[in-house]
């Protein structure tokens, strides 16, 4: 099987006018941000209509250092060292678990920059979050069947916004946490980054399956110290993307190894997914895409396909006996969007900035990734099999990203809301050569935002 050229290989090959285009790829980038910036600044002091203090990110400009502060050097000092050298010579079963690690190390060091207590502990406590509800949900099937009874402003005692905003099984993680003696910010935080770490290594077993394990390992470092870290410590979008990334990988392995029980998995999942958040419906399009570079196995044992959909009724079948309607939901969220800030932010303008806020999550390395392999699909003919392959997963990830970008139900916070899409980028990042300088660029991307910006949601 051809595979992507070794780092070293390419430097020597490759003409001096790729390197280029990625640098214009990325100045790009740059711009866009730089732009979204300028522009957001002057509608926010004009007409005040962002609701948001340094546009494009729902943050404030506060530069600080923190406890946190030179384990995030030392971890960024590391991976841009020793990095690319460790994922390609580290035994498969030994990758996994110290990018976990590691991922871990750089999300809870990057929030401790801001202290325990403001990084993590106080996240999800805010008048917004997940744990100002807890009580209510002191007799959860009731608590289910009178949801939708509360996500409108002006409904009796209406749910606080990211309640509000996502279907119950978001709130129901941190009430089954509380009742099982993790209560609080601390441990609600922790649950988030933990989990949400795992994320890196499920976006790996899926491109090993589907590509090939040589493009896993080019991409690992770039997964490992994403600029995404930023809002993955401490944000419930962290989880949901974590258990988005398994879903997919879960079904990777389906329909690469004929597994019928990875399927079923896979398709729990998935429901799971839909019912954590509303717009992750969109990560069938990265399912399908799975499906699409799975399609002679599928054809092979179409039964795969039955345990899948078995999987994926299992949770929308309890929560809707248990009198959750999802589709009311929804409807009612919509309208609640617009009630608040989603009806007053102007489309216009955060149309192309949420794609500035992608830009800060995922880094420059990123858009000159995703420049590479907007090339691969073009050459498709004589590109080689595992190149093709990632390029055509990281651009499925990106039409998701797209359609809710155009949908118009994410306006501001795009940072944290599509992590879960926004992952799937990352890898695009194995196409690059010398990764050391591109890796470099992404953590003082994350190191400045970090410190320079008082991130909050």
């Amino acid at each position: 099987m051809r595979t992507l050229p070794s780092p070293a290989r390419t430097r020597e090959s490759e003409p001096p006018g790729r390197l280029r285009r990625d640098l214009y790829a990325a100045g790009a980038a740059a711009v866009l941000v730089t732009v979204a910036v300028v522009a957001g600044r002057h509608i926010e002091d004009t007409s005040r209509t962002l609701f948001v203090d340094w546009p494009p990110l729902l943050a404030s400009w506060g530069p600080h250092v923190g406890p946190g502060t030179p384990a995030a050097v030392l971890v960024a000092v590391a991976v841009v060292v020793y990095g690319p050298v460790l994922a390609a010579r580290l035994p498969w079963r030994a990758l996994l678990p110290v990018a976990w690690g590691t991922s871990t190390t750089w999300i809870l060091s990057l929030a401790l920059i801001d202290g325990w207590d403001r990084g993590i502990a106080r996240r999800l406590t805010t008048r917004y979050e997940y744990l100002q509800v807890i009580d209510r949900f002191h007799d959860i099937p009731a608590a289910l069947r009178d949801f939708t009874q509360h996500i409108l402003l002006d409904s009796p005692d209406n749910w606080p916004a990211h309640i509000a905003g996502h279907p119950p099984a978001a709130t129901l993680t941190f009430v089954l946490l509380d009742r099982i003696g993790l209560r609080g910010g601390g441990w609600a935080g922790v649950w988030c980054i933990t989990v949400g770490a795992t994320a890196c290594v499920a976006v790996l077993v899926t491109i090993r399956a589907l590509a090939d394990e040589a493009v896993a390992r080019r991409a690992a470092p770039f997964l490992v110290l994403a600029p995404a870290a930023v809002w993955m410590g401490t944000s419930a979008d962290a989880y949901f993307a974590a258990v988005a990334a398994w879903a997919v990988a879960l079904l990777a392995l389906a329909v690469t190894r004929g597994s019928l029980g990875w399927a079923g998995a896979s398709g729990l999942l998935l429901g799971l997914t839909c019912y954590l958040s509303y717009g992750l419906t969109l990560v069938a399009l990265i399912a399908a895409a799975v499906l699409v570079l799975g399609r002679h196995k599928v054809r092979a044992r179409p039964a795969l396909l039955l345990p899948l959909l078995a999987g994926l009724s299992v949770v929308p079948a309890v929560f809707t006996v248990a009198g959750f309607d999802w589709w009311e939901a929804y409807h009612l969220l919509v309208t609640r969007y617009h009630q608040g800030a989603g009806g007053i932010r102007p489309y216009g303008y955060w149309v192309w900035a949420n794609l500035a806020c992608t830009v800060l999550v995922t880094g420059l390395a990123t858009a000159a990734g995703l420049r590479r392999a907007g090339a691969v699909l073009v050459r498709r003919r004589t590109a080689p099999r595992a190149g093709l392959r990632l390029a055509f997963l990281a651009f499925a990830a990106l039409l998701a990203l797209l359609v809710a970008d155009l949908s118009g139900m994410s306006k501001a916070e795009t940072e944290r809301i599509w992590l879960p899409f926004a992952l799937w980028l990352l890898p695009a990042c194995a196409f690059l050569t010398r990764p050391r300088s591109w890796l470099t660029a992404q953590a003082v991307l994350a190191l400045l935002l970090n410190h320079l910006l008082l991130t909050g949601w």
